[in-house]
């Protein structure tokens, strides 16, 4: 039986979402999607014997919780909030990363936390005596150490761990193994929605030298990026890699994927507030690049409109957001109708990253967030943002 297209399948369960039963502009979450990613996670884990954790800078939802703690082994943080909510929100395991942390929040991350991953020798060696003070007070957690293989797969700077002059994770090549004493494990994070062969090739640069240390060690953490819910990932390939590592070197291996676990389970709804035209017909939305969709500007890319219809049919249209910045603009689409003033639409595999880069530029509301079951068709519109949202955050 071939694979299922989620990213068709997903469009096809919202094209029957209401996009009137939630207020605009909202992120809504099909909960029944998120499961069905966590149960091929949940089948690679037990067929590779690793250990998988939701990476929460993707996608920090504590309403998604009950789902994916019932197929994950726990989270990843990137930091004392994330860790904090992985453990009180989540449970499981809590794996804690930083590229660099303070000395008064690492007490409370060694509290939270069953790894810590420091970025460089010099955060190991500085923090050494904090982690033995957490460990006599009976914290029982175990410390890592962040490597940049200096091995490159990515496909463009901005997103590639090991792109040159990196600073993330400390260079292999100044890495002695008796550097590595005390430490209980090793973690790289090299990839950005990637499929199985980087990770391959990553491993096989560097094997000769890592293999050695994980001798020594107890855990090797391969981070994320790893696109493994997608129908053409080889997950036979990271199955019989991530048991090969297990077999030669006796260490337990854990997986940190974000969007893999949230792939194409949501929507950003939006309204449109105005038609108007300069050269290209143009529709002002309640939707804000800036604000709701920060990638569209940084990345950038070009998000996938519900309902668009294909290309050289005509019709386009440019959606831009409220804002005053002349740049925010989501892109030209081709809607299924031609856009009225006040008609919903709404904006595909919008869980990952859009949700947790959020901001209120300008004054721009936050998108209501919502809970949705593409298999009950059960809503609960969990929380709506107003004016003391915005107020709160500059004090």
């Amino acid at each position: 039986m071939p694979p299922i297209d989620i990213a068709a399948d997903s469009r096809a369960r919202f094209a029957s979402f209401d996009l009137t039963s939630v207020p605009s502009p909202c992120f809504v979450v099909d909960e029944a999607q998120v499961a069905r990613n966590c149960e091929i996670l949940a089948e690679v884990a037990e067929a590779s014997g690793a250990q998988i954790f939701l990476a929460l800078k993707a996608c920090s939802m504590p309403a998604l919780a009950p789902v994916v703690t019932r197929y994950l082994a726990g989270t990843a943080a990137s930091g004392l909030h994330e860790a904090r909510l992985g453990r009180e929100e989540f449970g499981g395991q809590v794996a804690t990363f930083s590229a660099g942390f303070k000395p008064e929040d690492l007490q409370e991350v060694l509290a939270l936390s069953d790894h810590v991953i420091f970025n460089s020798l010099g955060q190991l060696r500085r923090f050494h005596p904090l982690v033995e003070e957490a460990r006599w007070n009976g914290e029982d957690v175990e410390i890592g150490l962040r490597i940049n293989p200096q091995h490159s797969e990515g496909w463009t700077d901005r997103y590639d761990p090991a792109a040159p002059c990196s600073r993330l994770g400390h260079p292999v090549s100044q890495i002695r193994a008796e550097d590595l004493a005390g430490l209980d494990g090793l973690h790289m994070h090299t990839l950005c929605e990637q499929g199985f062969a980087p990770l391959a090739r990553t491993w096989e640069a560097i094997a000769p030298t890592v293999g050695p240390w994980l001798d020594a060690l107890s855990w090797l953490n391969l981070g994320g990026g790893h696109h493994i819910t997608q129908p053409d990932y080889d997950r036979d390939g990271l199955i019989a890699l991530i048991r090969r590592i297990r077999e030669d070197h006796g260490v337990e291996v854990f997986l940190e994927p974000g969007e893999a676990v949230v792939l194409h389970s949501g929507i950003l709804v939006g309204e449109v507030l105005d038609r108007t035209e300069n050269e290209v017909p143009l529709a002002i939305s309640d939707l804000s690049a800036t604000c709701h969709m920060p990638d569209v500007v940084e990345a950038p890319y070009r998000p996938d409109l519900l309902g668009e219809r294909p290309e050289g049919t005509g019709g386009e249209i440019r959606i831009g957001g409220p804002s005053c910045l002349a740049g925010d603009v989501i892109g030209d689409f081709r809607p299924a109708t031609e856009f009225a003033v006040g008609e919903r639409f709404a904006f595909l595999d919008q869980t990952h990253y859009s949700m947790v880069k959020t901001n209120t530029f300008n004054g721009v509301p936050l998108p209501a967030l919502a809970l949705w079951n593409s298999d009950t068709d059960q809503l609960n519109v969990l929380r709506e943002f107003g004016y003391d949202d915005f107020r709160m955050r500059l004090g």
